[in-house]
């Protein structure tokens, strides 16, 4: 078992924090002039062309039973929803407000597995989770009268991604983070290859050869990615989730800062109170499951 080492796994998830909105920054910067089925095969397939062969080298394979397969089948196609919608909600919002609003996603979860999974979610975090939501609102409405329902995608990012997260969390102790990301990227090739041909004519299907600077730009959108969601997993194999969890919040201002030295974006006044309400109510979430978890256990009944 690996020791933990948590402000290694702090610097991991820090690592994340950067990566993931360079990603996303790209993907608004490419946007512009590649199609989005076109984005989603780069994303993929650098994750596929890079982890396939380290698995090879590192003497692992890619087999793995039934209910693993189908998994990480799902998980992929989840995965790829969620990119096409974060993708396209990035042509029309602001970096850091699109990065906000996704991260409602932690209320979804605590929702999901209250309603899903019947796990015990009390009313004080139910409350925050309220608030949270409010918040994502406040994000939501100035972008929402600038430019109507793209505003929404980023909230249907959420929920996917909180499903992915169910469905990776069914099966992480069980397959390595490297031989399941290059699972998940010849899961994505073989889905994503036969679309894109079989229907050229969509616009947001369509494969064009990119320029030269497309392609550097393309390969390092895939590399980003990559490496972003391996620091996320390697994290937690060196700290606790609650010790790296109030990290993540650390892309938003991140984000704020990409987003403003690429695009010159800002949130506005409405928006930047609804990020702050946002990030209040994650962290005292995260800070409430701490506690629970040092709480000690129920005598078992006799």
């Amino acid at each position: 078992m690996t020791p933990d080492r948590p402000f290694f796994g702090i610097l991991l998830m820090l690592g994340f924090c950067v990566l993931a909105p360079l990603g996303d920054s790209l993907a608004k910067l490419l946007g512009e002039s590649v199609s989005l089925g076109q984005l989603i095969l780069a994303r993929f397939g650098v994750q596929a062309a890079v982890l396939v062969p380290l698995v090879v080298i590192m003497g692992g394979t890619l087999r793995t039973t039934r209910r693993i397969a189908a998994m990480t089948a799902l998980r992929t196609i989840l995965h790829m929803i969620g990119i096409a919608a974060m993708f396209t909600a990035l042509r029309f919002l602001p970096l850091a407000d699109t990065i906000a609003i996704v991260f409602v996603m932690p209320f979804i979860m605590l929702l999901l597995g209250k309603y899903v999974l019947g796990e015990e979610v009390g009313p004080q975090r139910f409350a925050a989770c309220v608030v949270g939501f409010g918040g994502t609102l406040l994000v939501i409405q100035p972008n929402f009268a600038a430019v109507g329902a793209p505003a929404l995608l980023p909230l249907v990012v959420a929920v996917v991604f909180s499903l992915f997260m169910i469905v990776t969390r069914q099966i992480a102790k069980e397959v390595d983070p490297i031989t399941l990301q290059a699972d998940s990227g010849v899961v994505a090739l073989v889905v994503l290859l036969p679309v894109l041909t079989i229907f050229p004519a969509i616009p947001a299907l369509t494969l064009a050869m990119p320029v030269a600077a497309q392609w550097g730009l393309l390969v390092l959108l895939g590399i980003l990615g990559t490496f972003a969601h391996l620091l996320m997993t390697w994290s937690l194999r060196f700290a606790p989730s609650a010790t790296v969890a109030p990290m993540q919040y650390l892309e938003i201002p991140i984000a704020t800062v990409i987003g403003w030295l690429i695009f010159r974006d800002l949130p506005n006044g409405l928006a930047a109170v609804g990020i702050v309400i946002t990030v209040a109510a994650g962290l005292y979430v995260i800070v409430r499951e701490q506690r629970l978890s040092r709480l000690p256990a129920p005598p078992a009944a006799e």
